[in-house]
């Protein structure tokens, strides 16, 4: 059997991750009266995990590092990330502080860096996870995919999980594809970093374009440039696009459509692109670009 900590020694024995601590009323809308100021939490493992001795020392010992809890929290505590042939494994502690057993359901968790920075996002199904008894810890493992993240530079410590709640805003973000990341300096990536950060988010659940750029070229051809606004928490793919341009005078510039392969616009994020309007798709050339629009005809 593999073990999970390798040979490491207990004084090798580390927590990766920090923890996140959240009202147990905001995840499980419910709470228990409790005489204790601070609760110790004892540790649980999933009755299917088959664990070797030395991994199940280890966890108790990591577990016996973590602080008490207060009366009704919840936290996510991390313990250890390795990279994987489907992404990112990270391993942490499921703990609460409740006197009765509690069970999780499909609940979204972040994944942040050590600024607390959003880093990637995943509705997981905690129901897997099985009865947490009462006042317990559980170590169990998160996998997040290429598309799951906003970025891959993930830190190998410092990173943190947490309960993504309903009211919590998470920032509206940048997403470069990575022919952008290559071939732009790092003065346009912040010009366009800036951009995103300055202005209003779509709403939610809204999909829409903001352009950045639009100029003529010596062919007449029309050069794009636009942000793809996706404000749901979900993300998509985009095979083909129809656009529509209007001027300062609300004269319709150009418009076609265009195969853009398998475009994924990640959640809550804004993706540049470019698109290129050929001679026959100009309607008007000598167009007023003081002030203009682009969108999906009908949409």
């Amino acid at each position: 059997m593999a073990l999970f900590f390798g040979k490491k020694k207990q004084e090798e024995l580390k927590l990766e991750g920090k923890e996140s601590v959240v009202s147990s009323e905001e995840v499980l809308e419910q709470s228990t009266t409790s005489e204790e100021e601070e609760v110790t939490t004892q540790i649980s493992f999933h009755p299917e995990w088959n664990l070797a001795q030395e991994d199940i020392y280890a966890f108790q010992f990591l577990n016996m590092e973590l602080p008490p809890l207060k009366p009704n929290q919840i936290s996510i505590s991390g313990i250890s990330m390795v990279q994987t042939e489907e992404g990112y494994a990270f391993t942490a502690f499921l703990r609460h502080s409740l006197n009765k057993a509690i069970k999780l359901e499909t609940t979204k968790i972040a994944l942040l860096d050590g600024n607390d920075q959003l880093i990637g996002r995943k509705a997981f199904d905690l129901t897997n996870v099985g009865e947490l008894p009462a006042a317990s810890s559980r170590p169990w493992t998160f996998v997040f995919t290429e598309k799951d993240l906003l970025k891959n530079d993930i830190p190998v410590q410092g990173w943190k999980l947490a309960f993504v709640l309903e009211e919590t805003k998470e920032k509206h973000s940048l997403d470069l594809d990575s022919t952008w990341k290559k071939s732009l300096d790092s003065a346009a990536k912040k010009q366009l970093k800036d951009l995103v950060d300055r202005i209003d988010p779509p709403k939610k659940g809204e999909v829409n374009f903001l352009g950045v750029q639009a100029k003529f070229t010596a062919d007449d051809s029309l050069h794009v440039t636009l942000l793809i606004r996706n404000g749901g928490n979900k993300s998509i793919n985009l095979e083909q696009i129809p656009l529509q341009v209007e001027d300062a005078n609300g004269d319709i510039v150009a418009k076609g459509g265009f195969k853009v392969g398998k475009l994924e616009v990640k959640a809550n994020t804004s993706k540049p692109w470019n698109f290129i309007f050929p001679p026959a798709m100009v309607v008007k050339r000598d167009a007023d670009f003081s002030r203009w629009k682009a969108y999906a005809p009908n949409n």
